[in-house]
């Protein structure tokens, strides 16, 4: 059988290109995700921390003794608001990793948190103080919403 040279041409590139689609495609190591920690843990070491450090810089407390401002006063106090804002972000993925996801509900609020921890990054990264307590009360709502639809019915059980 004889093939022209141009169609030997187009057949090469086309075993080429699905060749290299296939070890480059984002999908191709789908499987090897693993769940390390378990959603509880999740919550507990992953989650929670981050939210506090950005709840823990945002804002003041008012006592007898006057007014005390959280926001962070150094470049490490705002190093750490980056980094807990920037791992927030992140964690809506974990949260909607297979083994995790309880469906699209459940993804619309990882994905709700996600850009609330986005917000937080930005206010950050800007050393924004008022954007940073803004962001805060997101994440909470965030959080919130999520917790009055899984974890308020997973405690009646």
């Amino acid at each position: 059988m004889y093939l022209s040279r141009s169609t030997r041409c187009g057949l090469f590139l086309a075993v080429f290109a699905v060749s290299g689609v296939a070890q480059d495609s984002p999908t191709a190591d789908v499987a090897s995700f693993e769940a390390v920690t378990d959603l509880r843990q999740n919550m507990e070491w992953i989650l929670e921390p981050a939210a506090e450090v950005i709840w823990d810089s945002a804002g003041a407390v008012i006592t007898e003794a006057g007014e005390r401002d959280l926001s962070p006063t150094s470049e490490e106090g705002w190093a750490d608001v980056v980094n807990a804002s920037a791992l927030l972000a992140e964690a809506g993925n974990l949260m909607m990793i297979p083994g995790r996801s309880a469906g699209l509900d459940w993804n619309r609020h990882a994905m709700r948190m996600s850009a609330a921890g986005k917000q937080a990054l930005d206010a950050a990264v800007a050393k924004d103080a008022t954007a940073l307590f803004d962001a805060g009360g997101e994440i909470y709502q965030a959080c919130l919403a999520c917790h009055m639809q899984y974890w308020a019915d997973s405690r009646q059980n």
